[in-house]
């Protein structure tokens, strides 16, 4: 196996080179074939051999003594990613739409800035809400070993999905995020785990929406036909599964490898 090398070439052969000619090496990284060719290549340079420099390719009978005779100093690279046990880090976004488990698609009221769960009538689609989700790597070690942390905003604006107390209730709101880079990693004791919600997903596309900040509350819609998307417990009437529609399925944003942040 090809490795990648530290080791000083020029200085290793400059005072044994013919009087007049230089040596100068740009090649990075050096592998371990490069350098036995490289080798090779100086000794015939030397030996005035006249066979062409230019094609070695360890075909040298005396490719190990030279090797013996050389010390190189190989230096093997491996890049590790690692989450700090108490952030959330940003992994995958795609685009998506929602709709609850009654085909009411999220619908935004510019005037109360609020989302709607609406059914909506053919050619009227172009109501609803898409939503840009970006899914986290939770804090180690998570409580929610099944689940993963998503952020939700509408698609090409700054405009996320929050939750937080009003009065003695968790509500869900739509909250401005001037600089999006901010949410690029949350720590677990920031005022930002509003913005965040696990998701448990429970069969095709289908999941739920658990704040982060107030474990227990769900994403949830009304029984009634354009009302606002609120926030409810598990018992309550209004508690709700979604499905979730885009060309990345969920399943396969969650195990994005840690390190590299998928976009669509």
């Amino acid at each position: 196996m090809e490795s990648e090398m530290k080791c000083n070439l020029s200085e290793m052969w400059s005072s044994k080179m013919p009087k007049g000619l230089d040596l100068e090496i740009s090649h990075h990284p050096m592998t371990m074939r490069r350098v036995a060719n490289l080798i090779i290549a100086m000794e015939r340079l030397k030996a005035g051999t006249s066979e062409s420099v230019l094609s070695t390719e360890f075909r040298d009978e005396n490719l190990l003594n030279i090797m013996m005779e050389n010390m190189v100093e190989e230096r093997v690279m491996f890049e590790c990613f690692s989450n700090p046990p108490s952030q959330f880090r940003r992994t995958c976004q795609h685009q998506c739409s929602v709709t609850d488990s009654q085909q009411r698609h999220l619908v935004r009221d510019l005037n109360s800035m609020e989302l709607n769960a609406v059914t909506l009538q053919a050619g009227s689609e172009n109501h609803k809400v898409h939503l840009t989700m970006s899914t986290y790597l939770p804090p180690l070690p998570s409580t929610e070993a099944k689940a993963r942390p998503v952020a939700l905003c509408i698609k090409d604006t700054n405009i996320y999905l929050s939750c937080h107390m009003d009065g003695d209730m968790p509500t869900l709101n739509l909250e401005t995020v001037e600089d999006k880079s901010s949410l690029q990693r949350i720590s677990s004791d920031s005022d930002l785990v509003r913005f965040l919600f696990y998701t448990q997903v429970s069969g095709l596309n289908v999941t739920t929406f658990m704040s982060a900040s107030f474990p227990d509350w769900y994403i949830s819609t009304a029984e009634e036909d354009n009302k606002p998307v609120d926030m409810c417990t598990e018992t309550d009437n209004r508690y709700r599964t979604f499905n979730i529609r885009s060309k990345t399925p969920l399943t396969e944003c969650r195990l994005a490898p840690r390190g590299h942040e998928r976009r669509s």
